[in-house]
């Protein structure tokens, strides 16, 4: 089942590249919005399947609240 997420993590991030790289090129009113509305497609898709096959969420240091010496020390 892992390996299954990981490959359709993969082909979403795949389409996703795909999508950005179509949108840089020179593309019709309607063409654009299909593409668009496709690649926020994916990018939802995509998170919603990284949050279920890796459901930790961990914390980056830039996140977190700056604490001062004086808040550290008692």
């Amino acid at each position: 089942m892992f390996d299954q997420d990981i490959a359709r993590i993969r082909t979403h991030r795949s389409n996703i590249h795909r999508y950005r790289r179509l949108l840089k090129t020179r593309l019709s009113d309607l063409e654009r919005q299909f593409i668009e509305r496709r690649l926020s497609e994916e990018q939802a898709a995509v998170e919603a399947l990284v949050s279920e096959t890796f459901p930790v969420a961990f914390t980056s240091p830039k996140d977190l609240p700056a604490t001062s010496s004086a808040e550290a020390s008692p």
